[in-house]
């Protein structure tokens, strides 16, 4: 992981991100906790659907399957 990528997450830890994934899908939660790979674990977290929401709670995120993290909220 690049040190701009590393600095991105250390400085959203405990906020809220958009998380894009393999196969089109959207998580949106709060970043607990991520490592070198990219493995990520968000808290209140929920699938962004063109439907609307669906609460998921507290998931861990491979991180081959990251396209993007993105930040929601400001620090």
């Amino acid at each position: 992981m690049s040190d701009a990528a590393q600095r991105l997450l250390s400085e959203n830890l405990g906020l809220r991100v958009l998380v894009k994934l393999r196969g089109d899908k959207l998580l949106r939660g709060k970043l607990r906790s991520f490592d070198q790979h990219l493995n990520i674990v968000l808290e209140d977290a929920d699938e962004v659907r063109g439907d609307g929401a669906r609460k998921l709670g507290v998931v861990i995120i491979r991180g081959e399957n990251v396209i993007f993290v993105s930040p929601t909220e400001r620090g």
